[in-house]
């Protein structure tokens, strides 16, 4: 992104730099999220609820495909039909 200064913190986070295994969804706050979000992968498809960095409303993906990864900033996964999801900071 040109133009961008400043420290590491205050860019743009553009690329994932670890991934951590999720366990089945629940209404608890995804740990490592208390300050940012981070994205997911969903390994087996389908229906997601999340509730999403900038608000306390669940929001529901349908009918995500398997292999997909959602470029949204997350901080619980709350429930839906998915598995073998990856929180990737």
């Amino acid at each position: 992104m040109r133009g961008v200064q400043g420290n590491f913190m205050a860019q743009p986070r553009v690329f994932g730099h670890s991934a951590v295994a999720l366990a089945g969804g629940s209404a608890t706050q995804i740990a490592g999220t208390e300050e940012r979000g981070c994205c997911l992968y969903i390994g087996v498809g389908g229906d997601i609820q999340v509730k999403l960095e900038g608000s306390d409303t669940t929001v529901t993906f349908k009918n995500v495909p398997d292999g997909h990864f959602l470029p949204i900033l997350v901080t619980h996964w709350i429930g839906g039909t998915v598995t073998d999801v990856l929180a990737i900071f």
